[in-house]
């Protein structure tokens, strides 16, 4: 148990509020830190995280994260879903292309936040929402 997390679990918060933005980041920094992340590949998926969370409160109208650890027998790492019942996104291609924007977030976008993560994989489709999970691993 650190910072009042049960590590051995999937942890949820609820992104309704730029402070629950905030929470995601410290929720993903302790949850990465207990996996043995690197400070680097700490920063790494706290950032994209933190892209992620905003965008599910932007563009989604709000959602849930959920933050695990994770192990493949081999490396510890953190997988974190990220979903939202929004607009869905229109065109994915030109969501994940780079530099593309459509607002004031941190410009980082979801090819960015794809760039700082091992995987990431997003459903989406006009209408149905978005569910984006990323995983980070352990070097």
């Amino acid at each position: 148990m650190t910072s009042g997390v049960d590590l051995g679990r999937p942890q949820t918060q609820a992104v309704g509020s730029d402070e629950d933005v905030v929470r995601v980041r410290q929720l993903v920094r302790t949850v990465a830190v207990a996996a043995k992340l690197s400070l680097v590949d700490q920063t790494k998926v706290v950032t994209a995280a933190s892209e992620l969370a905003r965008n599910t409160l932007v563009y989604g109208g709000g959602g849930s994260v959920e933050v695990s650890t994770v192990d493949n027998g081999r490396k510890q790492g953190i997988k974190i879903l990220f979903a939202d019942s929004g607009p869905g996104i229109a065109d994915l291609n030109l969501a994940l292309t780079d530099g593309y924007t459509t607002g004031g977030g941190l410009g980082l976008g979801l090819s960015g936040a794809r760039r700082l993560v091992d995987e990431f994989d997003i459903q989406t489709a006009p209408g149905q929402g978005t569910r984006i999970t990323i995983t980070k691993w352990s070097r």
